[in-house]
């Protein structure tokens, strides 16, 4: 396992965290405390959960495993998300003092513990003003409550407002983001990955085989059944499905991940994963397991050393879609053209 810092703070996180919003609802407690024992004796240091996995459940098997495990429990960065409803109440959800406050309090009581390394804020609030959130949470790190913050599914131009905002007030830094980001879904480049670049926030992408694409799983024309990320039922998620299957990018990336996977004896899930951790600003990759088998798989790309160009190979089959303006062919002839007068 490698280590890196936490965005732009000091802590220090395992390139691979363990994300368990299976905890609970696709992993029973008895495998998800083998889960979090595989992982850390890999060298893991990274526990990523939120209050909404399983209604709570995830964080409560997560105190049980830590209070039994003590020593592991000490060199564990635990990080936790709050936003979404637990309760049918109308302030029972958003980014609000009132709501975070409840919702980090769940948390910590939930967890066993009295203060988490990593708050996150599990989505954008256009109800709240933005110096109430930012405003929590420095006050949340300031009670030593929380060591540091960050963002789940912020725009480029939300990150940086929270980030000259809390700058304009004084008040401690966000040091992560937690977007949507692999080989299939890179439009985060366009507008997402150069804020934080600027900012100094760590990347903790998740979902980053795709929801299983990248593992190899699925076949071209052949509905997934079964256990998989869509469900046992077969029509959950179908449409989404269809749409990927039918597009050409999806395969070519695909094959592509095949043929590098098959130079390295590799998994197609290793080198998926070990190409996501190349990419400029990720911090931590977060791995969703349902079985120690597939968290022993994916922990196995920690250690896939990629070539140049097969990382150029993989970027450039899988790059996004830049076709209409400002990031297409007309935008770049627009901010290139020479400045001759005139608005237009």
């Amino acid at each position: 396992m490698q280590y890196r810092t936490l965005g732009r703070s000091g802590a220090v996180v395992s390139t691979q965290a363990l994300g368990t919003m299976t905890f609970g609802a696709e992993a029973d407690e008895a495998t998800s405390g083998q889960i979090m024992t595989t992982y850390v004796e890999a060298g893991g240091t990274f526990f990523d959960t939120a209050d909404v996995y399983s209604a709570g459940v995830s964080e409560e098997i997560i105190s049980r495993w830590l209070a039994a495990h003590p020593t592991d429990a000490a060199q564990v960065v635990l990080a936790t998300k709050g936003r979404f409803p637990m309760g049918e109440g109308p302030n029972d959800v958003g980014l609000s003092r009132r709501h975070l406050r409840t919702a980090l309090e769940d948390s910590l009581r939930r967890l066993g513990v009295d203060h988490v390394d990593l708050y996150q804020v599990h989505a954008w609030d256009a109800l709240t003003p933005l110096d109430e959130t930012l405003g929590f949470l420095d006050d949340a790190v300031r009670a030593g409550k929380i060591s540091y913050y960050g963002f789940s599914n912020y725009l480029g131009w939300q990150v940086t407002k929270a980030v000259h905002v809390a700058a304009a007030h004084g008040w401690s830094a966000p040091v992560t983001l937690q977007p949507q980001y692999n080989l299939l879904v890179r439009d985060i480049e366009h507008e997402v990955v150069p804020a934080c670049l600027d900012a100094g926030i760590g990347l903790l992408p998740w979902s980053p085989l795709a929801g299983g694409w990248l593992s190899g799983k699925y076949e071209r024309d052949v509905p997934p059944t079964g256990s998989t990320r869509l469900g046992e039922n077969p029509t959950r998620g179908m449409e989404a499905w269809e749409a990927r299957n039918a597009d050409e990018r999806t395969w070519r990336v695909i094959d592509a991940v095949g043929e590098v996977a098959g130079a390295h004896g590799a998994s197609m899930s290793q080198v998926a994963l070990a190409w996501l951790a190349a990419q400029p600003a990720v911090t931590s990759v977060i791995l969703g397991a349902r079985t120690v088998e597939q968290l022993t798989d994916n922990m196995g790309a920690a250690d896939l050393e990629l070539t140049p160009d097969q990382l150029d190979r993989l970027t450039e089959v899988s790059a996004p879609r830049v076709d209409d303006y400002p990031y297409g062919t007309a935008g770049v002839q627009q901010r290139h053209r020479p400045v001759t007068g005139g608005r237009g």
